[in-house]
C-alpha cells in the first residue's frame, strides 16, 4: 500500500514538473503497470496546479523575469514558435497546440503574455490538457495491447 502511494505521488511531482508534462508521465506510469484512469486524474491534477500556479502568479513571474534578462536561445526559439502560433489560430490553438510544442507551462506564460485573459487561458488550457492526456492515456493503454506486451487494467 505503501509502495502505491509512493508510486502515485511520484506520478503527480513528475507530471508538475514544467517540461516533463502530464503527457510525458502517463504512457510511462501505464507501461509501469499502473491503472491508467487512476494515473491519469493524478498527472492531471499535477500539471494543472502548477499551471493555475502560473496563470495566478503571473505579474510576479514577468517581473523575475524581466530582472533576470538571462534569455537562451532556445527560449527565444520556442518563444517565437509560440508567438507564430498565437499570430495564427490565438489563444485556442496555442494552448491546444502549445501543450505538445512548448509545454503547458510555458503555453500558460506565453498566453498571458501575448495578451489573454487569465479567464480565457485557465478554460482552454484545462481542456487542452484534459484532452492531451486522455488521448496519451488511450494510446500508451491501446499501443501495449497491440505489442501484447502484458495484461493491463483499464481501472
Amino acid at each position: 500500500m505503501l509502495e502505491l502511494i509512493w508510486m502515485y505521488t511520484l506520478v503527480f511531482l513528475l507530471s508538475a514538473i514544467p517540461l516533463l508534462e502530464a503527457v510525458i508521465v502517463i504512457p510511462f506510469a501505464i507501461f509501469a503497470g499502473m491503472p491508467a484512469v487512476q494515473v491519469t486524474i493524478i498527472a492531471l491534477i499535477g500539471n494543472l496546479l502548477t499551471v493555475y500556479f502560473i496563470i495566478i502568479f503571473i505579474e510576479q513571474i514577468k517581473k523575475w523575469r524581466k530582472n533576470k534578462k538571462a534569455s537562451k536561445k532556445s527560449t527565444e526559439r520556442r518563444s517565437q514558435r509560440a508567438e507564430r502560433i498565437w499570430k495564427k489560430y490565438g489563444l485556442p490553438g496555442l494552448a491546444i497546440i502549445g501543450p505538445l510544442i512548448v509545454g503547458s507551462h510555458i503555453t500558460a506564460l506565453m498566453s498571458l503574455s501575448f495578451g489573454g485573459t487569465k479567464r480565457g487561458v485557465t478554460y482552454w488550457l484545462t481542456f487542452s490538457l484534459i484532452g492531451w492526456c486522455v488521448l496519451a492515456a488511450i494510446l500508451a493503454h491501446l499501443g501495449f495491447d497491440l505489442f501484447n506486451t502484458r495484461d493491463r487494467e483499464l481501472f
